[in-house]
C-alpha cells in the first residue's frame, strides 16, 4: 500500500474541524429519531418528511467521512519549515513578473482544510504556486505555467514558518 504524504492544516482548523465532527456526531441520534418518527406516518413512497430526513442523514454521514478524511490525512507538524525557506506550513510572501507590487501572501498547505484568516490564501504544494515556491529561499525567483499557459515569475519576499497571530502581516 502507498504511503500517503499528510497534508498540513493550521492548529486552528484542525480545532474547527474536530469540533464540526463532534456536532455532527452528536446530532445523529436526533436525525434517527426524526427517520422513525417520519416512517411511522406511513407509506414511505410519498412522504416527504421522510425522504429530507434521509436526505439529511447522508449529507451529514458524507461530511463525517470527509472531515474524518481530512483529519486522518493531515498534520499540524511543520517538520522542515525554517525562517527564510518556502515549505508546506510557511507563510510567504510574494511578489509577481517583477513587479513589487503585484505582492501577494499565502500559506502552503492544504486547502481543503485551510486557516479561517480571510487575509491569507491557501495554496497546496501540488498547486502550481505551490510546487514553484516549494523549498525557495528569500530573493530567489522560481517560474511556474499558470493553466492558461502563460509562464508567470515569482520572488519570495519572506516565508516564515505559520503563526496564527502574523500570519496576514507582511514584514518588511
Amino acid at each position: 500500500m502507498a504511503d500517503i504524504k499528510k497534508q498540513y492544516i493550521t492548529p486552528e482548523m484542525k480545532a474547527k474541524l474536530e469540533n464540526e465532527l463532534q456536532e455532527l456526531i452528536d446530532h445523529r441520534p436526533a436525525v434517527a429519531a426524526e427517520i422513525n418518527e417520519r416512517r411511522e406516518e406511513g407509506d414511505l413512497k410519498e412522504n416527504a418528511g421522510y425522504d429530507a430526513a434521509r436526505e439529511q442523514q447522508d449529507q451529514e454521514e458524507a461530511r463525517i467521512k470527509q472531515i474524518s478524511e481530512v483529519l486522518a490525512n493531515s498534520t499540524t507538524e511543520r517538520t522542515g519549515v525554517v525562517e527564510g525557506v518556502a515549505n508546506v506550513g510557511s507563510v510567504v510572501h510574494v511578489y509577481y513578473n517583477g513587479d513589487k507590487s503585484q505582492k501577494e501572501t499565502f500559506l502552503i498547505g492544504t486547502r481543503a482544510a485551510a486557516t479561517d484568516n480571510a487575509d491569507l490564501e491557501t495554496y497546496s504544494e501540488q498547486s502550481p504556486l505551490g510546487a514553484a515556491v516549494l523549498g525557495a529561499s528569500e530573493g530567489e525567483t522560481r517560474s511556474y505555467d499558470a493553466p492558461s499557459g502563460k509562464s508567470i515569475s515569482v520572488t519570495i519576499v519572506s516565508a516564515a514558518p505559520y503563526d496564527s497571530q502574523k500570519a496576514a502581516t507582511p514584514r518588511a
